[in-house]
């Protein structure tokens, strides 16, 4: 989660002059680097302390643990997030290894120029000693597969090409040394920590927080590996599972292939009529078309100016930036409706958003008083 952050702040560019993004083939932890001499990815012990030498090497310690604290706190949404003072007591003590890895990185002149090796080690620290519930982490992967947007509070937390980034690396070396075999038999982004954390993320999907603290010889969760296993040999979630002409048993429980555009049209302009402000802002989050029309011609904002739904239209115009006089067939615009109906708030918001927008307020149609007593 560092590295997508850091990739957001710098770029990939500015990131990978510094960390490689190579499996390396070796264990988590050794005492090497790549031809280029550089950590060869940041998902091993020497690829994440160059990470977090580059965050915000500016500021000072505590600012700089603030920062990221707030980062991930953005991540888990409403969920836990803690720290413990013991973790990063018994990371500074028993650190030889991490400490060696480092010095090594400067002898080999890894680092930015004016690093401070023992801040950025505490601060190495720090990370490893966050914690999180199975929840909290299920919404950061939840985060990481709906393309950087918190799915809970709809906060971009993330650039999209930080996720695409990420999420690359995760597949080719977020197993440690199990990296190949994992991405040969289950085929999805996933991250394991030594605390006997998985995360997998399905993107477009889900994401999903698996925690068994037994390990294995690569040092992954038994348990969470086995059930990733479990789970693409009933679905069919593999990257390659839905090749053309490839016959599959296994189920896709995913609603997006079968959904019809007819059905989220539908869903579309049900919310809307009921004037659901949460579902409006799902859909908009799941790239629905806020502009679509029904076989009438009819959208989402010529039924919320005919109910009446203010806060629907104010949502409509400002944050899904609609077109505020589309046409329906019989030639009714969402005004045409707002003032048929008697809603002039709604009219309103429509006349101030065409004068933002420059466009012409026309006259109102022939049709606009229909239904309405003179």
């Amino acid at each position: 989660m560092t590295y997508a952050m850091v990739l957001g702040l710098l770029g990939a560019e500015e990131v990978h002059s510094r960390i490689g993004m190579e499996p390396s083939g070796r264990q988590f932890n050794e005492l090497c680097l790549d031809y280029n001499n550089k950590p060869h990815n940041p998902m091993i012990n020497a690829g994440a302390i160059m990470t977090a030498a580059l965050v915000k090497p500016n500021l000072s310690a505590a600012d700089r643990f603030d920062f990221i604290f707030n980062m991930y706190k953005r991540l888990a949404g409403d969920e836990f997030l803690g720290f413990n003072n013991a973790v990063f007591l018994s990371e500074k003590e028993c650190a030889d290894r991490n400490f060696a890895l480092a010095y090594f990185m400067r002898e080999n002149k890894c680092f930015p120029e004016g690093t401070r090796l023992h801040e950025t080690l505490d601060f190495y620290f720090q990370l490893c000693s966050m914690e999180i519930t199975a929840e909290s982490g299920a919404v950061m992967a939840a985060t990481l597969a709906n393309g950087g947007i918190n799915p809970l509070t709809g906060d971009p937390v993330l650039t999209i090409d930080a996720v695409r980034n990420t999420l690359t690396l995760m597949h080719s070396c977020g197993m440690y040394n199990y990296s190949g075999q994992f991405a040969f038999k289950v085929g999805l982004p996933s991250k394991s920590g030594v605390s006997g954390c998985v995360l997998l993320v399905i993107p477009n999907t889900m994401g999903i927080c698996l925690w068994s603290p037994p390990l294995d010889t690569n040092g992954n969760s038994c348990r969470g590996v086995q059930f990733c296993m479990e789970l693409v040999s009933r679905f069919n979630f593999h990257n390659f599972d839905n090749l053309r002409g490839q016959y599959t048993t296994k189920f896709d429980p995913r609603t997006v292939k079968a959904e019809s555009n007819a059905q989220i049209l539908f869903d579309l302009l049900f919310s809307t009529a009921a004037g659901d402000l949460s579902a409006l802002r799902r859909h908009w989050l799941s790239a629905t078309d806020m502009e679509a029309q029904d076989y009438d011609g009819r959208t989402a904002l010529h039924v919320a100016t005919s109910e009446g739904h203010e806060e629907i239209v104010e949502y409509l115009l400002i944050v899904c930036e609609v077109q505020p006089l589309p046409k329906d067939r019989w030639g009714r615009t969402p005004l045409d409706d707002a003032i048929s109906f008697n809603h002039p708030c709604c009219a309103n918001l429509i006349r101030e958003s065409c004068n933002k927008k420059g466009i012409e307020v026309p006259s109102v149609s022939t049709n606009s008083n229909l239904g309405v007593s003179q």
